[in-house]
């Protein structure tokens, strides 16, 4: 059993956390909002700081879920970040959706003061978390993936290590961009299918097992079909992430057309209000501007 500290406790954060301390693990919660941590504590055990810094003193884990690069740069490096009360051989596991460029600029950071730093973006969304079958891509050095694998397993059906500093949120990139034109695609199929006068639920009973077959549509055709979107990941979270791959890609001289003009529709979904609605909700675009 390990001393962990948890950093974020928001939709994906909390049930992770929550994963760790049913293991057996002793772990400290940090939540910028204190009585999200308190709570937490309630359900949980285990005990909550009021800094990074504090939750991270003595910990041979630290984990972190927060929002964007900005907000994993203040919980490291900020006044009383988790890094200043990190000791050495302690191991940071970064669980954000951020650039690989501040993954590189931080696992230098730590790497400089004698910690390691895992970069283990997830997919699966809150449902993932909150049954612990996240899929978890990580980057970092060898050593200090084998050591935080065991923990990651608290709450991931499938943990990989891709290869160094970034690899994992590169391997990220790649999963939003699939995502993106999924979405897009099957949110066309559904919408062309009610135009043309057949069932939809039919349609996927159908095609479901075959080629077209994909978890967006097992899990989220229901609830498309039913102009409902108020659960899974959001659209402000995708356009942030769609943002990072996109400015990746002009790096790295990709081309990412399909996901350029998906990143667009979903700009048209958030001024339609629905910023905080699921992904899937694509569909409720193509309705509107029929």
């Amino acid at each position: 059993m390990a001393k962990c500290a948890f950093l974020g406790l928001g939709v994906m954060g909390y049930p992770m956390a929550g994963y760790l301390a049913k293991a057996g693990h002793e772990v400290t919660v940090y939540n910028r909002t204190a009585a999200k941590a308190e709570k937490w504590v309630s359900e949980y055990g285990g005990a909550s700081a009021a800094t990074p810094r504090e939750a991270a003193e003595g910990a041979e884990f630290v984990m972190a879920c927060v929002g964007n690069d900005d907000d994993l740069r203040e919980v490291c490096t900020g006044t009383d970040g988790a890094f200043s009360g990190m000791s050495q051989g302690a191991i940071f596991v970064d669980h954000t959706t951020v650039s690989s460029m501040v993954t590189e600029e931080l696992a230098a950071v730590a790497h400089d003061q004698g910690c390691g730093f895992v970069d283990a973006p997830v997919s699966g969304g809150q449902a993932g978390a909150e049954n612990g079958q996240l899929v978890v891509m990580c980057g970092g050095e060898q050593a200090h993936y084998d050591a935080a694998a065991p923990l990651i397993d608290c709450y991931a059906k499938l943990c990989k290590r891709l290869g160094g500093p970034g690899a994992g949120q590169l391997c990220k990139m790649v999963n939003q961009i699939c995502i993106a034109g999924l979405v897009q695609g099957l949110s066309e199929g559904l919408a062309f299918a009610e135009k043309a006068g057949i069932d939809g639920r039919d349609v996927v009973e159908v095609i479901g097992g075959g080629a077209a077959g994909s978890w967006q549509m097992v899990n989220r055709y229901e609830t498309m079909l039913d102009d409902k979107f108020d659960h899974g990941f959001a659209v402000d979270w995708m356009r942030k992430d769609l943002k990072i791959c996109l400015a990746t890609a002009d790096e790295v001289g990709a081309s990412l057309p399909v996901t350029a003009l998906v990143d667009q529709f979903y700009k048209d979904v958030q001024k339609m209000g629905g910023g905080r609605w699921d992904t899937s909700s694509l569909i409720k675009r193509l309705k509107a501007f029929d």
